[in-house]
């Protein structure tokens, strides 16, 4: 957001809910949403978000493996680990490309057929889990960059924050696996057993999918609110920035399959790789949906701000959730400049030395 990420925390800035600012979408003036929708398109661009979501690709693949063989591990002591994996594949066979289902259908593959048990199940856990909060760390640096921010947190809070934060979008993956898999037979099955109407079957039918709407959204909100270093106005369950990347997500995904499935040469191109790298490009259009999404959230909220009266023109006026890091990197970067200056001084007295 900013031009460049500061190394201080802002002079006194306003509350996150101060009462001046609007609270509702709908008291936003014209005018303000025009300008926030303008620099959210000019921010993602100066904020690399493309590279971003790059590198959030990668920390995606290389948290894939472990966060599913945690998740199945997690679920194995319930004796639900395989019927979760059939689950998770028969709903990417809905929203995915063909190759990257295939790709998944591998990864769940290796996470099942790793059977742990005691300790090494629970070592198996945890280093799944602190794997998989690698995704965590890398979205988080971009988030900060999105509010142009520098990291103040100390290892130990950020991490913990991650592990809490990738935990939570783990059981939340179960609950969206859960809602699309319970069909009508299961529905049924399950009224019958509790003694309910069909009435009961009628009202899941009709609420599951909305439900799973909401669960990802508020996975998209819970990344959003997490992660940056800023202390952001109280917690919505629907963020306007998680719709938005919500229906990005959607159309670029039914775009991609398009133009995979009728017009792409990426057999021809890559061969035996294809798949692979379909998959990568598949979550690199959702990572880059999400990095949108969430300039999109950080500049309604400057225009919030500016509608109040508050000088957010040149940064979002948020107070950070902690400076200490902040505070040691000025005091080392202070050290390395006193000996640079040093090093300089010393060499210009030898010189002047020289020359006499």
């Amino acid at each position: 957001m900013a031009d460049t990420i500061p190394h201080t925390e802002p002079r006194k800035p306003p509350l996150p809910d101060d009462a001046r600012k609007p609270t509702w979408p709908w008291q936003l003036e014209p005018r303000s949403w025009r300008f926030a929708l303008r620099k959210t398109v000019r921010e993602f661009s100066s904020d690399n978000c493309p590279d971003s979501a790059a590198a959030l690709t990668y920390y995606a693949v290389l948290a894939v493996i472990p966060g599913l063989i945690a998740l199945v591990s997690i679920l194995s002591l319930l004796g639900n680990g395989q019927k979760f994996s059939e689950m998770l594949l028969s709903i990417a066979q809905q929203v995915a490309p063909e190759s990257a289902v295939s790709l998944l259908n591998t990864v769940l593959d290796q996470a099942s057929s790793r059977q742990f048990a005691g300790a090494a199940l629970i070592v198996s856990i945890v280093v799944g889990i602190w794997s998989a909060s690698a995704y965590t760390g890398a979205f988080s640096r971009a988030m900060n960059r999105v509010y142009g921010v520098a990291e103040g947190r100390g290892f130990v809070r950020l991490k913990f924050t991650q592990l809490l934060v990738t935990l939570v979008g783990m059981m939340l993956i179960v609950v969206m696996t859960v809602l699309v898999a319970i069909g009508d037979t299961t529905a049924t099955a399950i009224s019958q057993y509790l003694g309910l109407g069909d009435q009961a079957v009628l009202i899941w039918t009709l609420a599951k999918w909305p439900l799973l709407i909401l669960a990802i959204i508020l996975a998209i909100a819970l990344l959003y609110y997490a992660t940056p270093n800023i202390k952001q106005p109280k917690f919505r369950w629907v963020s306007m920035g998680a719709l938005v990347a919500l229906v990005a997500i959607v159309a670029l995904t039914v775009g991609f399959t398009f133009y995979v499935s009728n017009f792409s040469s990426y057999d021809r191109t890559y061969g035996a790789l294809a798949g692979a790298i379909i998959f990568l490009v598949w979550v690199w259009l959702s990572n880059v949906a999400l990095l949108f999404g969430a300039e999109f959230d950080a500049e309604l909220e400057r225009a919030r701000q500016l509608q109040a009266g508050i000088a957010a023109e040149h940064g979002i006026q948020l107070p950070l959730r902690s400076a200490k890091k902040i505070a040691k990197t000025n005091a080392k970067e202070a050290k390395d400049a006193a000996e640079g200056a040093g090093i300089r001084i010393e060499q210009q007295r030898r010189e002047k030395h020289n020359e006499k």
